[in-house]
Formats: C-alpha cells, sequence, structure tokens
C-alpha cells in the first residue's frame, strides 16, 4: 500500500471517528438531557441521519476528493448505510438470539466488518468516477 493510500485510510478512519462521535453526542442530546426532545430510539434514528450525512460530506469531499454528482453518489451512500444498519441489526439478532453467542461476537464483527466493507465499496462503487459536477462559471 502507497503512501497515498496510507493517506486515504487515515482521512476516512478520521471522518468515521468524527461521524461516531457526531452520532454520540447528537443522540445524547436529543434523548438523554434533562426533558429529553426525542424517545431513545427515534434520537437515535435522528443522530444516525445527522452523522451520515456529515460522513457523505466527509468522504466525498476529504477522503476521495470526488468531483461526481451529488445526485450520483448520494443515493448510492445512503443505500451503502441503509444497508450497513440492515446489517448491524440482522448479525446480532442472528448471532445472539438464535445461536446463543454473547453480544460481545457480532459487535465486533461489525466494528471490523462494516468499515472495512464501507472503504470498500465507498471507493470502488460510492465514489468510482462517474458524472462529474459542473465547474463553476
Amino acid at each position: 500500500m502507497g503512501t497515498r493510500s496510507y493517506r486515504r485510510l487515515s482521512r476516512f478512519a478520521l471522518i468515521g471517528i468524527a461521524s461516531t462521535l457526531i452520532y454520540a453526542v447528537c443522540a445524547f442530546l436529543l434523548s438523554a438531557l434533562p426533558g429529553p426532545v426525542l424517545p431513545a430510539a427515534l434520537a437515535s434514528v435522528a443522530a444516525y441521519i445527522i452523522a451520515a450525512i456529515f460522513s457523505y460530506l466527509g468522504h466525498k469531499y476529504v477522503t476521495f476528493v470526488s468531483p461526481g454528482t451529488h445526485a450520483f453518489e448520494a443515493p448510492r451512500f445512503f443505500l451503502l448505510t441503509a444497508l450497513g444498519i440492515g446489517f448491524s441489526w440482522l448479525l446480532p439478532l442472528v448471532l445472539v438470539d438464535g445461536l446463543g453467542t454473547r453480544p460481545v461476537l457480532p459487535i465486533a464483527i461489525i466494528c471490523v466488518a462494516v468499515p472495512a466493507i464501507n472503504y470498500f465499496i465507498l471507493d470502488r462503487w460510492v465514489f468510482a468516477p462517474g458524472p462529474k459536477m459542473p465547474a463553476a462559471s
């Protein structure tokens, strides 16, 4: 892996960590402070959406420096995000509820697999060369 790849991977990690912090802070502010704004489940979904928007913009402009159009890339990003949410719901359901494993197993798998899969799919499909943004006049 070359220096350019390490830099991109480092930027990917920084955007991911920042997105996670945004999610946690927003979920806390929306649900855990006195007089919560939303019930916990709705606060979590709202916070996830806020973090996903930051994540999309961060990966587009910082990690992959993509010149593609939002109309091309945003739907792909949010489809990938929806699949990640589904995977993080399904894996514990199967492993913990179905097979009786400890919750740490699916958590560990998700923490390793989802970012690795996301990096590959973001690089090869979401922010891959496609329609370019029009030049600023």
